[in-house]
């Protein structure tokens, strides 16, 4: 994935996956900053031997492993932290060897006494899962990145796996077990998600996750009964709140067993709920809108 920032640089953006062994444990979610500098040099290493090109940009990571619901936000917000940190670093020393001029740089954010600059702290609150990522942009010329990165889309989720060396030094230093370790454009890991939730039941709600991340200024409803109504638009999640009465009339049909019903509303007000979650924990806001003062449900929402 290509973003742009201004009229001379280009942005390809993507993740080292690390598929995590049942059980293991991260003993650290970050690197300080000469374990990050290693790591980093691995990274460069192997996205070069899938689009060589991709030395003439510049390579910026960081020490710290994240879950996907962290990168998959509006904006690719670490991401972007990672241009806005690196867009502060000092200008490079005069290379010291011919040619050089011609390749990248290659800038590693690490832990000062276990604190990372900026906005790039993970949060603890979701380091049990079993994908972890360290997340990497390349900057520069657009002409290169624009072809490093078609490269990275045609190849990475299929051949993506990193090297050997690069796995391993990965799990030493975050003290992880890891099972695989790849590389992924945004777009893959966004279709990764999206069949991650339709194998969990939330495959309804990916159309409004899609839509928030990929295209932001576009409206998506989700209006398919048994599910909750929800909109989106302008950045923002509307679930239709409803009492039981007007539950009945839009979701219960013809039963009439009132405890049968109660257990529906009960289920339906979880499914709310679980939505509300995946959409926050993602960085979509979410508001209940009061739908049953007689409006049509849908224009509640608008």
């Amino acid at each position: 994935m290509t973003a742009n920032d201004d009229a001379a640089r280009m942005h390809v953006l993507g993740a080292l996956a690390l598929e995590l062994a049942p059980g293991s444990g991260a003993a650290r979610l970050t690197l300080a900053q000469a374990d990050a500098g290693a790591l980093a040099q691995h990274l460069a290493r192997d996205l070069a031997g899938f689009a060589p090109a991709a030395t003439r940009l510049d390579l910026v990571t960081v020490g710290a492993h994240y879950d996907p619901v962290e990168l998959l936000r509006p904006g690719w917000p670490v991401h972007a932290e990672l241009e806005r940190l690196a867009a502060r670093a000092p200008a490079p020393a005069e290379r010291a060897h011919a040619g050089a001029e011609d390749l990248g740089r290659i800038i590693a954010f690490g832990a000062h006494q276990d604190v990372l600059p900026g906005g790039l702290a993970p949060d603890p609150d979701h380091a049990g899962g079993p994908l972890r990522l360290v997340p990497f942009a390349l900057a520069g010329d657009p002409a290169v990145a624009a072809a490093v990165g078609d490269a990275f889309e045609r190849e990475l989720i299929e051949h993506g796996m990193a090297g050997a060396a690069t796995a391993l030094a990965a799990q030493d230093a975050f003290g992880l077990r890891v099972e695989h370790a790849r590389y992924l454009t945004l777009h893959d890991l966004a279709a990764l998600l999206a069949l991650q939730y339709e194998h969990a039941g939330l495959a309804p709600l990916w159309p409004l996750l899609e839509a928030a991340l990929l295209a932001p200024e576009q409206e998506e409803w989700l209006d398919a009964p048994p599910e909750p109504l929800v909109r989106y638009a302008a950045g923002e999640a509307r679930i239709a709140l409803f009492s039981p009465k007007a539950w009945h009339a839009r979701y219960g049909g013809d039963d009439a067993d009132g405890a049968r019903l109660e257990r529906r509303f009960q289920q339906f007000q979880a499914r709310q709920r679980q939505f509300a979650a995946v959409l926050g924990a993602h960085g979509v806001p979410v508001t209940f809108v009061d739908c049953d003062r007689g409006a049509d449900a849908r224009a509640a929402l608008a």
